[in-house]
């Protein structure tokens, strides 16, 4: 049998809030210029293909001057917090030369640079080099038959952007005020892990930037809240949820060089990453409690007891058996974890290992055991 319409069904791919951008500006050009903005303006991306993207506003704010369009973001099928946001551009003719200046700046809703480590130095809006690149693309393209090209001011704005940027990690990265008009490409791939990985990524890069030489990775808000009460002398910089992607952000962590890191998380986490598996996310929960059991047999000795692990139906039901029973299980997964964290960050970071029982009191950690 095949597989069913749903699951055969082909992801759609979006655009991004830097093509939205350049969409917006391309129509308010368009309407300065030639009197009026076409439904739709197509926006190559800076990779392959294109995107005809329809205008959702344009109108003329000082006739000949100043006119203002914008664009519905479409993150296509990925779960993108600025999908449906409305992204708009204010343009701006400041005089015909020949040198045809493109000033960009960002407006309400555009969050502004604070900290240093990001693309964008501290001062500026965070409008990213790929996003200012399809800009001026865009105004090259309806620049294309002028003989004189008139210097241009660009407005970036998005009215909702303080409101989303609450559903961000901006404010920890220090972008403050708005969102940060983001795309590399231009494409939104659904479900590309490319998104997070960035964010962690830039979140590393500020840490380095702003001297910190301790980062504490968790996987997720709660062991995130446990974190930042244990190590509450670390400022809020340092702390950086890697959600499922234990490998990618050991060597980006390595990377940067950041001298230490301290890995804190729950037992079901540390159990897989234990194993050595780069994103936690894809191991099955069986074989995760099979390997735990074996462990359990090679600490212990106790072939029932390895049984009663095997049995159990989540890891954090093995955890609660383990807990009081045999603690030097939880030490062995302890020191696993470790092990392969300075496998993925080739031994560059000095790493400690840190887990937490569920009501967030450390049960392991390797600073412990020196």
């Amino acid at each position: 049998m095949g597989m069913s319409n749903t699951r055969r069904k082909k992801l759609r791919s979006g655009f991004s809030t830097g093509t939205a951008a350049a969409a917006a500006v391309k129509g308010a050009l368009s309407l300065l210029l030639h009197g009026k903005a076409p439904p739709r303006v197509r926006i190559p991306f800076l990779s392959t293909g294109h995107a005809d993207i329809r205008l959702h506003t344009c109108f003329v704010e000082s006739p000949g001057r100043k006119a203002v369009c914008t664009v519905i973001k479409d993150a296509g099928d990925d779960p993108d917090v600025t999908n449906k946001a409305e992204i708009g551009a204010r343009v701006t003719l400041a005089g015909r030369q020949s040198t045809g200046d493109i000033k960009i700046t960002g407006g309400q809703g555009v969050g502004r640079v604070t900290k240093p480590g990001l693309e964008v130095p501290p001062g500026q809006a965070a409008i990213n080099p790929g996003p200012v690149k399809m800009i001026k693309n865009a105004v090259a393209a309806v620049y294309r038959d002028l003989e004189q090209v008139p210097a241009l001011e660009v407005e970036i704005f998005v009215p909702a952007g303080e409101k989303l940027a609450e559903k961000t990690l901006n404010s920890r990265l220090g972008i403050l005020g708005g969102i940060s008009i983001l795309g590399t490409t231009g494409i939104v791939r659904p479900m590309s892990h490319a998104a997070y990985i960035a964010t962690i990524t830039s979140a590393l890069s500020v840490a380095r930037a702003s001297g910190l030489d301790t980062v504490v990775l968790t996987t997720g808000r709660r062991s995130e809240r446990f974190s930042q009460a244990a190590f509450d002398s670390l400022p809020e910089e340092a702390f950086i949820q890697m959600g499922d992607f234990f490998e990618k952000t050991l060597q980006s962590a390595a990377r940067e060089t950041l001298p230490r890191v301290i890995l804190a998380v729950f037992f079901g986490k540390a159990v897989k990453m234990a194993q050595g598996i780069p994103h936690t996310h894809a191991s099955k929960a069986q074989l995760t409690l099979d390997k735990l059991s074996q462990w359990a047999i090679d600490v212990t000795s106790d072939h029932d007891f390895g049984q009663r692990i095997a049995r159990a139906n989540t890891a954090r039901h093995a955890f609660d058996i383990i807990l009081d029973a045999y603690p030097a299980i939880i030490e062995h997964v302890g020191g696993c974890m470790v092990a392969a964290a300075r496998k993925f960050a080739e031994e560059k970071p000095d790493i400690r290992g840190v887990i937490y029982n569920y009501d967030g009191t450390i049960v392991f950690d390797s600073d412990a055991e020196k």
